[in-house]
């Protein structure tokens, strides 16, 4: 089932913390026409939605879909977010009903790999011990997108990264 544009505008608005006023502000429009968009009484004029996807550092298909792509994909340097703007998302389900979710910037991935900092241990997952970042970097800087790990364990544990 899919979101309306309205309730992800809500959604991401809500997730940065900050305030229709201040959405408005940066978009450059009242703050009476966000509360009308994230009411679906009416829509951004789609010239905007370029602005929005970048300002929420999610794609128009996000925005317009309200979900993500999940599969993994190739894109073109021209198409090519901004590295210091993307996010390594990792999530894990732990088979019992209990999730971790951690964010990492890619720019902290980088500046970590190149000072010879270890990467988090994952709440003791072992289907995370052996996540290699160096090979995660390596991907990125070919242009590769979407979910790029999928594991599942025996145990019902499963482990999904997200390049985003």
């Amino acid at each position: 089932m899919t979101t309306s544009l309205g309730k992800k505008i809500s959604e991401l608005r809500k997730q940065r913390g900050i305030t229709q006023d201040q959405l408005a502000e940066e978009m450059g429009v009242s703050s009476q026409a966000v509360s009308k968009w994230e009411n679906d009484i009416s829509c951004p004029d789609i010239m905007m939605l370029p602005q929005l996807a970048e300002y929420f550092n999610v794609s128009i298909d996000e925005l317009l879909r309200g979900e993500k792509a999940h599969e993994a994909r190739m894109v073109t340097e021209v198409e090519r977010k901004d590295v210091n703007k993307m996010m390594v998302r990792v999530l894990v389900h732990d088979g019992e009903g209990n999730n971790v979710k951690v964010n990492l910037p890619v720019p902290l991935i980088k500046m970590g790999l190149e000072i010879g900092m270890q990467m988090p241990d994952f709440s003791g997952s072992a289907a995370l011990k052996n996540i290699d970042f160096e090979a995660i970097m390596k991907a990125i800087d070919c242009g590769v997108m979407g979910k790029i790990v999928e594991v599942e364990g025996a145990d019902g544990e499963k482990v999904d990264i997200f390049v985003e």
